[in-house]
């Protein structure tokens, strides 16, 4: 099943966000790889493709799990929780209905 992971960013967290980053895209590309990753991107703080110093707010990343377990245990493993990039994660049950 798919499930949505909305990272909800902490403050000012820019210089965090850019170190773990590459371990981050990392664990997206193995779920790539593996062709269960439907989209991945992160809330850019203001209206803009690249906020630059403005940042991001949070993430979001539509996945294929086994469970809703399985997905909360890899969302609490990512590299912006241990980061402290996310303040907060929501898993939630996704059903893709467009495009079909």
């Amino acid at each position: 099943m798919l499930y949505a992971i909305i990272g909800h960013d902490t403050a000012d967290n820019l210089d965090k966000r850019i170190a773990a980053r590459p371990g981050h895209l990392a664990r997206l590309q193995i779920l790539q790889n593996e062709g269960r990753l439907l989209l991945a991107g992160p809330f850019p703080a203001v209206d803009a493709v690249d906020p630059g110093a403005a940042g991001f707010t949070g993430s979001l990343i539509v996945a294929e799990f086994p469970s809703l377990q399985a997905a909360q245990e890899w969302a609490a493993a990512d590299p912006y929780a241990a980061a402290g990039v996310f303040g907060q994660i929501t898993v939630q049950p996704f059903k893709k209905v467009f495009p079909a």
